[in-house]
């Protein structure tokens, strides 16, 4: 679809331009797309002006002296309140006056598209119309009352004398007056007579009706400040230092206070809960511990526990004793905290190089040169990455341990905590105390900016050292920090959405050129707009990922209300991230430790490729030595926007990790700007993907013409293998004489019971059942309804079967029992069986005759007795007989140890081999299998037969009739069958099988190590879960006419990771959320869902949690130890 495709189509343009006005005014709908009664409108403009008018009632009272200004506000907000709760009052009225026989009425965000009949002014259907009221009565009298209080407060605030005093002119107090009226009647509307549907909506269902507060929320925000900000700081002091004096009366356990609880608030509490607790419930039961693991858990054990109270005791430690001994030296060029800010800087000008050349970029820009070159297989990544590996430990060294304790001493040495610690002291050295351990990069780099601002500025009168404490100082650069790092990220998004829409032909669209030239000449305020963004720390959100810029709302760093994990739209290909992600996660725990992908934040987005397979990971939370991720897997299926932009990620991945030998020393990051930046490949032990096309293979004569052979050889080599496990069960042939029946003999049993009967007997058409035929039956079923329920067997009641009519037309065959459920296809075949010949009603079938075994543990290898009733004539058997591999089939069972038994010949083998008996009956079974898979025909299967038998889809006949009414045999046929393609590719690829054993072992590998079946088969994706190292699947194009084979073999391979501008992602799940819950644009292909090889558009949409993304796996919290 082309660049100029419509952002809304026409109904959606109609849509959003009744919902926006509504939006604006806070509910009124004053554009309803239908017609209806002006009084409709009337009564709304009365219901938005109420608020005013109780306020201008008090106003005017205030204004000519009858009233204090406290006085004035209680009048106007009881004449609110009594009013809100009147109107909820005449809803619930009107509600309960309605005809209780209606269709009831599901609220949702398309309500606007009702249309709807009114019949008065005041009539029932008109009030709720306008005042739909509230779910719940709770809420009737809260946001009654609140709506009160707003309206007092603002009557208080909107007095014309306060504002005139304050600003000293006329035409401002008007202003101020009537738009803060306006605004205050807005939030009066949305609050008790219609909540309007907000631009900021977080969540598809507002179920306890927090929407309806928003807007008085952020009255209420505006008039506080105003009202009780020097009241709430004096309380605030005044209890801060009171408590803080109380309870802590000196520096010293102020400084081990912060030190211990910063420590320890900084460690992954949730975990350690776990692992406590998990303990507890273990020395409780007094039996070894259950299996209580969800998802990827920390190890929490006795070593962990001694290492964290070591390093709190030391920290505890050095806090109080640098505090007690050297801390009331001013700061200084030879001051003790001086040489603590001497070794900060060196130690931050270290850690950020070992960072830096771990990753393949340095800072994302230059090549790096120590980073491995050509990397493509593990084992020569992992030897030319052992250098830079042990750089890795080093700094990891360095930031848990030599950096947290260097960063004390600093702040135990300052003069700040000698004296009597006020609120700010708290405040400022309670956040940092506990962000050197939680957050330690950026805590040094905080420390290290203050320490070279104090070294520089030594002037006591300058108000950087006169006002504020080094707590303070380190949160005014911590905030100024994280705002500069926000804003140069959004600036970069945003210029990426500039340029892109412009140099990308596929992004351009005929207004491009206009919004390019509004945001140059207005680009002063797009930087304001991004400066406020960034001090907000919303995101940044492009309208419809155009270059029209707003600033979002708020959100939280997950951008998703809802569990991590708990939603993702679950599809076959699901399996393989489930695979993956724990092999992945051990990887990640590397890469974040030794710090190969960079400064990593909550909140950082990284995206991993393999083949077709892109894993998206969101950072949650991150503390001392540990680390929260989400992983999600996107969809292998690709569209064509997904595969444009996954080319992309494939092509700026190659160029930095595949084709290195090329490139220069320092050489400039040719994909600098995009909004993924590579940064190292990890080890992770996954399925590859191969698929391959057989022509030559499947279609060659040669192959055909010995596949049935090798089908038989691999059939006796199942067959036996079955019955040597099952006859496992058996200690002796004692034993197995037992039961006169063989081996199996419930099977057996059942067998001999169906064929003692006359055949069909059961099945025809009774003469007596006529009458029990009704209009509604269905001719195809095997009895009536009525008598199905009441059938009782001729032998229990003791009488002589009657005489059945078979259905004229119809040809029967023998049948074994079948269920009451059949489908209509099924009913059909049983009635109708096309090419078969008549079968002689009088003939009686033979009873199979017991077998007698020369050899007394031949029993243990028979097989049933049902799998060699196949009506196969005996021209067919005598001609199985010499084509039966006699050599291979005493060569499987020379193989055989039965270990099993406890008291055996020595010449147990010998005897079977030379049991004729036994030979015989598997000279049958396998007759039997080839009959039903083959038929009578001796000719070489066509490929496209070959390939129904491989996936179980052969047209119908009379032997795979017969096959398949016995689901065991039939499941071991079909997998023999696969046995024997999967060693005709093998044969074709490797070369001939030159013995027995070579073939044993060929079949032994693909029972132990392959899944050989189809993708779409339930055990395969249990085979994936399970991790068997090979899979193989055969396939077919129809439009190319051509036979595919699909090899997954599981190994360790490297998985290319980059990291995402997080803004980006921010800003666009931002216009997601908007376009899609407010908008309610949800058209598959809508324009901000289009590819964008630059900013990954489609791909960050599918990332996005559901119902608005679509990713096919999302893990739950998995917690990294990085330790």
């Amino acid at each position: 679809m082309g660049p100029d495709v419509p952002l809304l189509n026409d109904y959606k343009q109609e849509f959003f331009l009744k919902r926006f006005p509504q939006t604006v005014l806070g509910g009124p709908r004053l554009k309803l797309g239908y017609c209806a009664p002006p009084y409709i409108y009337v009564n709304q403009i009365i219901l938005f002006l109420t608020p005013w008018v109780w306020g201008g009632v008090g106003t005017l009272l205030y204004q000519l002296g009858v009233m204090k200004d406290y006085c004035t506000a209680a009048l106007s907000g009881g004449l609110m309140f009594v009013t809100a709760l009147a109107l909820q009052m005449t809803n619930l009225h009107a509600k309960q006056k309605t005809v209780t026989v209606e269709r009831m009425q599901i609220q949702n965000t398309l309500t606007d598209e009702d249309e709807f009949e009114f019949s008065s002014c005041v009539g029932s259907e008109t009030v709720k119309f306008i005042i739909p009221g509230k779910k719940y009565i709770i809420n009737t009298v809260f946001h009654s009352l609140l709506a009160g209080v707003l309206c007092g407060l603002g009557t208080w605030y909107l007095l014309p004398n306060r504002i005139t005093l304050l600003y000293s002119n006329i035409g401002g107090t008007v202003v101020i007056f009537v738009f803060g009226w306006v605004t205050i009647c807005i939030g009066e509307y949305s609050l008790i007579i219609n909540t309007a549907t907000e631009t900021a909506t977080f969540q598809a269902l507002d179920t306890y009706e927090i929407t309806a507060l928003m807007r008085p929320f952020y009255i209420f925000v505006f008039i506080a400040v105003d009202l009780a900000h020097r009241l709430l700081v004096m309380f605030l002091i005044s209890a801060g230092t009171a408590i803080a004096s109380y309870f802590i009366p000196s520096t010293l356990g102020v400084i081990l206070f912060m030190t211990g609880f910063g420590f320890i608030l900084s460690l992954n509490l949730s975990e350690i809960g776990f692992a406590f607790n998990h303990t507890m419930i273990s020395h409780l039961a007094s039996s070894k511990p259950k299996n209580m693991h969800r998802g990827l858990r920390m190890q929490f054990g006795w070593r962990e526990f001694i290492f964290y109270l070591t390093v709190l005791t030391f920290a505890l430690t050095e806090a109080s004793l640098l505090h007690r001994f050297a801390g009331s030296s001013s700061f200084s060029q030879a001051s003790p905290q001086a040489i603590a800010s001497y070794i900060l800087i060196l130690l931050l000008i270290i850690m950020w190089i070992l960072r830096e050349i771990q990753r393949v970029y340095l800072f994302g820009v230059f090549r790096n040169p120590f980073y491995p070159k050509d990397v493509r297989t593990v084992t020569v990544f992992m030897e030319k990455q052992r250098r830079l590996m042990k750089v890795g430990v080093v700094r990891r060294i360095l930031l848990t341990l030599v950096s947290p304790f260097a960063m004390i001493a600093f702040l135990s040495l300052d003069r700040s905590l000698q004296n009597l610690h006020s609120v700010s002291v708290c405040i400022g050295f309670t956040r940092i105390f506990r962000m050197v351990w939680q957050n330690t990069e950026n805590a040094l780099l905080d420390i290290v900016i203050v320490s070279i601002a104090q070294m520089l500025v030594f002037n006591p009168d300058l108000w950087w050292n006169r006002s504020l404490d080094t707590g303070i100082r380190l949160l005014l650069v911590g905030l100024l920090r994280d705002r500069l790092l926000q804003f140069v990220s959004k600036l970069h998004f945003a210029l990426a959405i500039l340029l892109t829409s412009w140099t990308e032909k596929k992004q351009r669209r005929k207004s491009t050129a206009t919004l390019i030239t509004l945001n140059v000449v207005f680009f002063p305020i797009l930087l304001t707009l991004i400066a406020i963004s960034a001090l907000l720390s919303s995101p940044l959100l492009p309208l419809f990922t155009l270059p029209v810029f707003l600033v979002g709302f708020p959100r939280p760093v997950r951008s998703w209300p809802g569990p991590v994990g708990a939603t993702a739209c679950v599809c076959p290909d699901t399996v393989y991230y489930q695979q993956l992600v724990p092999s992945l996660a051990v990887a990640l725990q590397s890469a974040l430790a030794t710090g190969s992908l960079g400064l990593s934040l909550p909140g950082s987005h990284y995206l991993c490729r393999f083949q077709d397979r892109l894993m998206w990971i969101l950072v949650l939370e991150k503390g001392f030595t540990y680390c929260g991720v989400n992983i999600k897997g996107l969809e292998l299926q690709e569209t064509s926007c997904h595969a444009a932009e996954a080319h992309r990620v494939d092509e700026i991945f190659e160029m930095a990790f595949e084709h290195q030998e090329r490139t220069k020393i320092l050489s400039p990051n040719p994909h600098f700007g995009h909004i993924l930046t590579p940064c190292t490949v990890v080890p992770v032990r996954l399925y590859s993907d191969a698929r391959n096309v057989l022509s030559g293979i499947i279609d060659s004569h040669e192959n055909l013409k010995h596949l049935k052979d090798d089908f038989i050889k691999v059939l006796v080599w199942m067959l036996v293998q079955y019955c040597y496990k099952k006859s496992k069960m058996w200690e002796s042939p004692g034993s197995a004489n037992k039961n006169k029946q063989g081996s199996f003999p419930e099977k057996q049993h059942s067998g001999a019971v169906g064929r003692s009967r006359a055949p069909r007997e059961d099945d025809s058409f009774s003469v007596d059942t006529v009458e029990d035929w009704t209009d509604d039956s269905d001719i195809f079923d095997f009895e009536p309804s009525g008598r199905t329920k009441d059938r009782k067997e001729p032998g229990q009641l003791g009488l002589t079967p009657k005489v059945h009519l078979s259905i004229p037309g119809s040809v029967e065959t023998q049948s074994q029992d079948f269920t009451e459920e059949m489908s209509p296809e099924d009913k059909l075949y049983r009635a109708v069986v096309l090419g078969l010949p008549a079968v002689d009603k009088g003939k009686q079938p033979e009873v199979l005759s017991r077998v007698e075994f020369s050899c007394s543990y031949s029993e243990l290898l028979s097989i049933p007795e049902e799998w060699r009733t196949a009506p196969v004539p005996p021209s067919k058997v005598s001609e199985m007989r010499q084509r039966f591999p006699e050599e291979w089939y005493h060569f499987v069972l020379s193989q055989l140890d039965f270990f099993h038994l406890k008291e055996k010949p020595s010449n147990l083998l010998a005897d079977l081999m030379e049991d004729k008996a036994l030979k015989d009956l598997y000279i049958q079974g396998v007759l039997s299998c080839c009959f039903g898979l083959f038929g009578l025909d001796n000719a070489v299967p066509a490929p496209s037969h070959v390939f129904r038998a491989y996936t179980g889809g052969i047209p119908w006949s009379v032997g795979l009739d017969w096959l398949t009414g016995k689901p065991e045999l039939f499941q071991l046929a079909l997998k023999a069958f696969r046995y024997t393609f999967k060693l005709m590719v093998d044969k074709a690829s490797l070369g001939p099988v030159e013995n027995f054993e070579e073939l044993v072992n060929y079949l032994e590998e693909y029972d132990s190590d392959w899944y050989i079946g189809l993708v779409s088969d339930l055990e395969w994706q249990q085979a994936v879960l399970q991790e068997k190292p090979y899979l193989f699947s055969l396939g077919h194009d129809p439009s190319m006419g051509i036979y595919t084979g699909r090899v997954l073999t599981l190994q360790e391979l490297l998985v290319q990771v980059g990291k995402l501008n997080a803004e980006a992602v921010r800003g666009q799940w931002a216009n997601l959320s908007w376009e899609l819950l407010y908008a309610t644009n949800d058209d598959e292909e809508r324009y901000s869902i289009q590819a964008h090889p630059v900013l990954l558009r489609n791909l960050t949409v599918q990332a996005a949690d559901p119902p608005l993304g679509y990713p096919v796996y999302s893990s739950e919290l998995l917690q990294l130890p990085l330790l």
